[in-house]
C-alpha cells in the first residue's frame, strides 16, 4: 500500500509533524477486505457475511520501520478463517478508537475469489506499507 493513506490520515500525519496534533492512530491496526475499493477519501465496501461464514476483520502488526521510511511488512501471518463466497479486490487498515479510523488503504495484487468456507492469508511481510 504504497503512498496509500487516506486523506485524512494524510492531515493528522502532516498536523503531529508540524506539532499541531498528537493524534496518533490507537492499535491494534485491523485489516478488512473489501469487495469493492475505496480511495483516499472514501471507504470501500467491506466483506459481509453470508452462508454461515465467520469473516472478521484481523488484527496485523508491523516492525519499526528503517532510516528510508520503509517498506515495513506485517510481522506474521494474517489468517481470515470461514470466508463467504466473494471476490476481494482491496484491502484497508482500520485503528481500534472507540470509533475505529481508517488509515491505509490499497488494491490487492490480483483479486482473489474465494468460495464459502475458503480460508485468506497474507503471509508475513506480504502487506507492505511505505512512504513516499
Amino acid at each position: 500500500m504504497a503512498d496509500n493513506l487516506t486523506d485524512l490520515a494524510e492531515a493528522r500525519a502532516l498536523n503531529w509533524l508540524t506539532g499541531n496534533s498528537t493524534t496518533a492512530p490507537t492499535m491494534p491496526y485491523s485489516v478488512r477486505l473489501m469487495t469493492v475499493i475505496g480511495s483516499d477519501s472514501a471507504a470501500g465496501t467491506e466483506v459481509v457475511n453470508a452462508g454461515g461464514s465467520t469473516y472478521s476483520a484481523q488484527t496485523v502488526a508491523f516492525p519499526a520501520a528503517s532510516g528510508s521510511g520503509g517498506p515495513v511488512g506485517n510481522s506474521s501471518d494474517v489468517v481470515f478463517l470461514n470466508m463467504p463466497a466473494c471476490t476481494v479486490v482491496a484491502v484497508e487498515l482500520w485503528d481500534a478508537a472507540g470509533t475505529p479510523f481508517r488509515w491505509w488503504w490499497g488494491p490487492v495484487a490480483a483479486n482473489k475469489t474465494f468460495n464459502l468456507g475458503d480460508t485468506a492469508r497474507f503471509v508475513a511481510g506480504q502487506l507492505t506499507l511505505t512512504m513516499q
